[in-house]
Protein backbone atom coordinates (compact mmCIF):
# COMPACT_ATOMS: atom_id res chain seq x y z
CA UNK A 1 0.00 0.00 0.00
CA UNK A 2 0.96 3.64 -0.34
CA UNK A 3 3.27 4.96 2.32
CA UNK A 4 3.53 8.74 2.17
CA UNK A 5 1.90 11.29 -0.05
CA UNK A 6 3.38 14.31 -1.79
CA UNK A 7 6.53 15.68 -0.11
CA UNK A 8 5.87 18.85 1.88
CA UNK A 9 8.20 20.89 -0.31
CA UNK A 10 5.93 20.24 -3.32
CA UNK A 11 2.56 20.80 -1.67
CA UNK A 12 2.42 24.54 -2.30
CA UNK A 13 4.43 24.75 -5.49
CA UNK A 14 2.50 26.37 -8.39
CA UNK A 15 2.08 24.26 -11.50
CA UNK A 16 3.82 26.63 -13.89
CA UNK A 17 5.26 25.69 -17.22
CA UNK A 18 8.73 26.46 -18.44
CA UNK A 19 9.95 29.03 -20.94
CA UNK A 20 12.97 27.09 -22.13
CA UNK A 21 14.87 28.71 -24.97
CA UNK A 22 14.44 26.13 -27.74
CA UNK A 23 11.55 26.17 -30.13
CA UNK A 24 8.54 28.40 -30.85
CA UNK A 25 5.92 29.62 -28.43
CA UNK A 26 5.70 30.10 -24.69
CA UNK A 27 4.95 27.48 -22.07
CA UNK A 28 1.29 26.77 -21.50
CA UNK A 29 -0.13 26.85 -17.96
CA UNK A 30 -1.73 23.54 -17.08
CA UNK A 31 -5.03 22.64 -15.57
CA UNK A 32 -4.28 20.08 -12.88
CA UNK A 33 -6.12 17.37 -11.03
CA UNK A 34 -5.38 14.39 -8.81
CA UNK A 35 -6.70 10.90 -9.42
CA UNK A 36 -6.37 7.87 -7.19
CA UNK A 37 -4.35 4.94 -8.52
CA UNK A 38 -5.42 1.32 -8.10
CA UNK A 39 -3.62 1.16 -4.73
CA UNK A 40 -4.87 4.51 -3.47
CA UNK A 41 -1.72 6.43 -4.34
CA UNK A 42 -2.54 9.96 -5.56
CA UNK A 43 -1.39 10.69 -9.10
CA UNK A 44 -0.95 14.26 -10.34
CA UNK A 45 -2.29 15.00 -13.83
CA UNK A 46 -1.56 17.97 -16.11
CA UNK A 47 -4.05 19.00 -18.83
CA UNK A 48 -3.76 21.57 -21.59
CA UNK A 49 -5.68 22.56 -24.67
CA UNK A 50 -9.25 21.76 -25.60
CA UNK A 51 -11.47 19.88 -23.17
CA UNK A 52 -11.33 16.13 -23.57
CA UNK A 53 -13.86 14.94 -26.12
CA UNK A 54 -13.39 18.02 -28.29
CA UNK A 55 -11.08 18.65 -31.21
CA UNK A 56 -8.67 16.12 -32.63
CA UNK A 57 -7.10 13.04 -31.11
CA UNK A 58 -5.70 13.77 -27.63
CA UNK A 59 -1.99 13.60 -26.90
CA UNK A 60 -1.15 11.40 -23.93
CA UNK A 61 2.32 12.56 -22.86
CA UNK A 62 4.56 10.21 -20.90
CA UNK A 63 7.71 11.72 -19.34
CA UNK A 64 11.11 10.23 -18.65
CA UNK A 65 12.09 8.01 -15.74
CA UNK A 66 12.45 10.73 -13.11
CA UNK A 67 10.67 13.51 -14.98
CA UNK A 68 7.19 15.00 -14.61
CA UNK A 69 4.32 15.92 -16.87
CA UNK A 70 5.34 19.58 -16.66
CA UNK A 71 8.08 18.79 -19.21
CA UNK A 72 5.40 18.92 -21.92
CA UNK A 73 4.18 22.48 -21.29
CA UNK A 74 5.88 23.93 -24.37
CA UNK A 75 4.83 21.03 -26.57
CA UNK A 76 1.28 21.65 -25.36
CA UNK A 77 1.50 25.33 -26.28
CA UNK A 78 2.01 24.38 -29.90
CA UNK A 79 -1.06 22.14 -30.14
CA UNK A 80 -3.47 23.42 -27.47
CA UNK A 81 -5.73 25.17 -29.99
CA UNK A 82 -6.64 21.95 -31.76
CA UNK A 83 -6.67 19.05 -29.29
CA UNK A 84 -6.55 17.98 -25.63
CA UNK A 85 -3.12 17.23 -24.14
CA UNK A 86 -2.72 15.18 -20.95
CA UNK A 87 0.46 14.32 -19.04
CA UNK A 88 1.09 12.36 -15.85
CA UNK A 89 3.45 12.57 -12.91
CA UNK A 90 4.16 8.89 -12.34
CA UNK A 91 4.11 7.52 -8.81
CA UNK A 92 7.16 8.76 -6.94
CA UNK A 93 7.67 11.73 -9.22
CA UNK A 94 6.57 15.35 -9.02
CA UNK A 95 3.40 15.86 -7.01
CA UNK A 96 2.29 12.24 -7.14
CA UNK A 97 2.44 10.08 -4.05
CA UNK A 98 5.42 8.10 -2.80
CA UNK A 99 5.55 4.41 -1.94
CA UNK A 100 7.76 2.28 0.30
CA UNK A 101 8.13 -0.28 -2.51
CA UNK A 102 10.53 0.60 -5.30
CA UNK A 103 8.72 -1.75 -7.71
CA UNK A 104 5.71 0.57 -7.43
CA UNK A 105 7.78 2.94 -9.59
CA UNK A 106 8.71 0.36 -12.24
CA UNK A 107 7.43 0.15 -15.80
CA UNK A 108 4.76 -2.48 -15.17
CA UNK A 109 3.09 -0.43 -12.43
CA UNK A 110 3.37 2.77 -14.48
CA UNK A 111 1.70 1.12 -17.48
CA UNK A 112 -1.21 0.16 -15.24
CA UNK A 113 -1.44 3.74 -14.00
CA UNK A 114 -1.43 5.12 -17.55
CA UNK A 115 -4.18 2.73 -18.63
CA UNK A 116 -6.24 3.67 -15.58
CA UNK A 117 -5.68 7.35 -16.32
CA UNK A 118 -6.95 6.94 -19.88
CA UNK A 119 -10.06 5.16 -18.57
CA UNK A 120 -10.66 7.71 -15.80
CA UNK A 121 -10.45 10.62 -18.24
CA UNK A 122 -12.56 8.84 -20.88
CA UNK A 123 -9.87 8.76 -23.55
CA UNK A 124 -10.52 5.59 -25.58
CA UNK A 125 -7.94 6.43 -28.26
CA UNK A 126 -4.85 8.60 -28.02
CA UNK A 127 -1.55 9.52 -29.61
CA UNK A 128 1.06 8.46 -27.06
CA UNK A 129 4.08 10.77 -26.85
CA UNK A 130 6.77 9.08 -24.78
CA UNK A 131 10.13 10.53 -23.79
CA UNK A 132 12.76 7.94 -22.82
CA UNK A 133 11.11 5.77 -20.12
CA UNK A 134 7.76 7.10 -21.35
CA UNK A 135 8.49 5.68 -24.80
CA UNK A 136 9.15 2.28 -23.24
CA UNK A 137 5.76 2.56 -21.54
CA UNK A 138 4.16 3.41 -24.89
CA UNK A 139 5.66 0.25 -26.39
CA UNK A 140 4.33 -1.72 -23.43
CA UNK A 141 0.86 -0.27 -23.93
CA UNK A 142 1.07 -1.34 -27.57
CA UNK A 143 1.54 -4.90 -26.34
CA UNK A 144 -1.12 -4.99 -23.62
CA UNK A 145 -3.75 -2.49 -24.85
CA UNK A 146 -3.18 -1.87 -28.57
CA UNK A 147 -6.66 -0.43 -29.12
CA UNK A 148 -5.78 2.60 -26.99
CA UNK A 149 -3.12 3.78 -29.42
CA UNK A 150 -3.80 5.64 -32.65
CA UNK A 151 -0.09 6.43 -33.09
CA UNK A 152 3.11 6.73 -31.09
CA UNK A 153 5.89 9.29 -30.82
CA UNK A 154 9.12 7.88 -29.36
CA UNK A 155 11.33 10.67 -28.08
CA UNK A 156 14.97 9.60 -27.95
CA UNK A 157 14.24 6.01 -27.08
CA UNK A 158 14.01 2.70 -28.87
CA UNK A 159 14.12 -1.03 -28.22
CA UNK A 160 17.85 -0.91 -27.50
CA UNK A 161 19.37 1.37 -24.89
CA UNK A 162 22.90 2.64 -25.45
CA UNK A 163 25.13 1.48 -22.62
CA UNK A 164 27.03 4.76 -22.35
CA UNK A 165 23.81 6.75 -22.13
CA UNK A 166 22.34 4.35 -19.58
CA UNK A 167 25.42 4.60 -17.39
CA UNK A 168 25.22 8.41 -17.54
CA UNK A 169 21.62 8.24 -16.29
CA UNK A 170 22.71 5.90 -13.49
CA UNK A 171 25.41 8.34 -12.40
CA UNK A 172 23.03 11.29 -12.52
CA UNK A 173 20.38 9.47 -10.47
CA UNK A 174 22.98 8.46 -7.91
CA UNK A 175 23.52 12.17 -7.23
CA UNK A 176 20.57 13.38 -5.15
CA UNK A 177 21.99 16.46 -3.45
CA UNK A 178 20.27 19.13 -1.42
CA UNK A 179 21.29 22.19 -3.44
CA UNK A 180 21.70 25.57 -1.79
CA UNK A 181 19.60 27.59 -4.24
CA UNK A 182 18.37 27.80 -7.82
CA UNK A 183 21.77 28.82 -9.16
CA UNK A 184 23.37 25.79 -7.49
CA UNK A 185 20.74 23.62 -9.16
CA UNK A 186 21.64 25.20 -12.51
CA UNK A 187 25.33 24.48 -12.00
CA UNK A 188 24.52 20.90 -11.06
CA UNK A 189 22.48 20.39 -14.25
CA UNK A 190 25.13 21.99 -16.44
CA UNK A 191 27.73 19.63 -14.99
CA UNK A 192 25.72 16.43 -15.40
CA UNK A 193 23.62 17.23 -18.49
CA UNK A 194 25.71 19.58 -20.66
CA UNK A 195 24.10 18.45 -23.94
CA UNK A 196 20.54 19.58 -23.30
CA UNK A 197 20.91 22.14 -26.07
CA UNK A 198 20.06 25.05 -23.78
CA UNK A 199 21.75 28.30 -24.79
CA UNK A 200 20.54 30.92 -22.30
CA UNK A 201 20.69 31.43 -18.55
CA UNK A 202 16.90 31.65 -18.39
CA UNK A 203 16.63 28.34 -20.22
CA UNK A 204 18.90 26.66 -17.67
CA UNK A 205 16.91 28.12 -14.79
CA UNK A 206 13.71 26.80 -16.31
CA UNK A 207 15.28 23.37 -16.72
CA UNK A 208 16.35 23.45 -13.08
CA UNK A 209 12.82 24.36 -11.97
CA UNK A 210 11.53 21.32 -13.86
CA UNK A 211 14.04 19.09 -12.07
CA UNK A 212 14.27 20.44 -8.51
CA UNK A 213 12.08 22.34 -6.05
CA UNK A 214 12.83 24.20 -2.82
CA UNK A 215 11.89 22.63 0.51
CA UNK A 216 10.73 24.54 3.61
CA UNK A 217 14.34 25.31 4.48
CA UNK A 218 15.15 26.69 1.05
CA UNK A 219 17.23 23.74 -0.17
CA UNK A 220 16.52 22.61 -3.73
CA UNK A 221 15.79 18.88 -3.91
CA UNK A 222 15.01 16.47 -6.77
CA UNK A 223 11.40 16.03 -7.86
CA UNK A 224 11.65 12.25 -7.62
CA UNK A 225 11.96 9.65 -4.91
CA UNK A 226 15.62 8.66 -4.65
CA UNK A 227 14.61 4.97 -4.60
CA UNK A 228 13.93 5.21 -8.33
CA UNK A 229 17.68 4.88 -8.93
CA UNK A 230 17.45 1.25 -7.80
CA UNK A 231 15.31 0.42 -10.83
CA UNK A 232 18.41 0.76 -12.98
CA UNK A 233 20.19 -2.03 -11.12
CA UNK A 234 18.16 -4.60 -13.05
CA UNK A 235 19.26 -5.65 -16.57
CA UNK A 236 17.39 -4.07 -19.46
CA UNK A 237 14.96 -6.62 -20.93
CA UNK A 238 14.65 -7.36 -24.64
CA UNK A 239 12.41 -4.56 -25.87
CA UNK A 240 12.27 -5.53 -29.55
CA UNK A 241 9.07 -7.61 -29.12
CA UNK A 242 7.41 -4.56 -27.55
CA UNK A 243 8.53 -2.39 -30.44
CA UNK A 244 7.08 -5.05 -32.73
CA UNK A 245 3.70 -4.43 -31.12
CA UNK A 246 3.73 -1.00 -32.82
CA UNK A 247 4.12 -2.47 -36.32
CA UNK A 248 0.54 -1.62 -37.30
CA UNK A 249 0.72 1.95 -36.03
CA UNK A 250 2.12 5.22 -37.38
CA UNK A 251 5.32 5.89 -35.42
CA UNK A 252 7.48 9.02 -35.32
CA UNK A 253 10.93 8.80 -33.74
CA UNK A 254 12.68 11.90 -32.45
CA UNK A 255 16.42 11.56 -31.83
CA UNK A 256 18.86 13.98 -30.25
CA UNK A 257 21.82 14.21 -32.62
CA UNK A 258 24.25 13.75 -29.71
CA UNK A 259 22.18 11.13 -27.89
CA UNK A 260 24.06 8.21 -26.39
CA UNK A 261 20.83 6.50 -25.37
CA UNK A 262 19.21 6.11 -28.80
CA UNK A 263 22.04 5.23 -31.18
CA UNK A 264 21.95 5.66 -34.99
CA UNK A 265 22.31 1.92 -35.57
CA UNK A 266 19.25 1.30 -33.40
CA UNK A 267 17.24 3.76 -35.49
CA UNK A 268 18.41 2.02 -38.67
CA UNK A 269 17.19 -1.35 -37.40
CA UNK A 270 13.90 0.23 -36.27
CA UNK A 271 13.37 1.53 -39.80
CA UNK A 272 13.98 -1.94 -41.22
CA UNK A 273 11.55 -3.52 -38.77
CA UNK A 274 8.95 -0.77 -39.28
CA UNK A 275 9.24 0.46 -42.91
CA UNK A 276 6.77 3.30 -42.35
CA UNK A 277 8.75 4.72 -39.43
CA UNK A 278 9.44 8.44 -39.59
CA UNK A 279 12.51 9.99 -38.00
CA UNK A 280 13.47 13.56 -37.14
CA UNK A 281 16.85 14.36 -35.60
CA UNK A 282 17.74 17.43 -33.54
CA UNK A 283 21.40 18.35 -34.18
CA UNK A 284 23.58 19.29 -31.23
CA UNK A 285 21.18 17.96 -28.60
CA UNK A 286 21.70 14.96 -26.37
CA UNK A 287 19.15 13.09 -24.30
CA UNK A 288 16.47 14.22 -24.70
CA UNK A 289 14.92 16.81 -27.05
CA UNK A 290 12.13 18.91 -25.53
CA UNK A 291 9.80 18.25 -28.52
CA UNK A 292 9.34 22.02 -28.83
CA UNK A 293 12.30 22.47 -31.22
CA UNK A 294 11.12 24.00 -34.52
CA UNK A 295 12.05 20.95 -36.62
CA UNK A 296 10.31 18.60 -34.19
CA UNK A 297 7.24 20.80 -33.98
CA UNK A 298 6.96 20.84 -37.78
CA UNK A 299 7.43 17.07 -38.07
CA UNK A 300 4.96 16.38 -35.30
CA UNK A 301 2.37 18.78 -36.76
CA UNK A 302 2.62 17.01 -40.13
CA UNK A 303 2.45 13.60 -38.47
CA UNK A 304 -0.68 14.54 -36.52
CA UNK A 305 -2.37 16.22 -39.50
CA UNK A 306 -2.08 12.97 -41.46
CA UNK A 307 -3.61 11.02 -38.58
CA UNK A 308 -6.56 13.38 -38.21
Amino acid sequence: MAASLVPDFLESEPDAGTSADRGPGQAAPARTRTINAWDGLPLHVHEWGLPRGQGRLPLLCLPGLMRTGADFARLAAGFAAERPIVALDYAGRGRSGRSRKVQRYAAEACVTDVLDLAAALHMPRVVAVGTSFGGILAMGIGAVRPTLLAAVVLNDVGPEIGSVGLEAIRRFLAETPDLADLEAAVRHLKHWLPDLGITSDDGWRDAARLTYAPDAGGKWRPLWDAKIARLLDAPVPDLWPFFGALAHLPVLVVRGGKSQLLLPETVERMQKEHPGLRVVEVPGVGHAPTLAEPAVHAALAHFLDELD
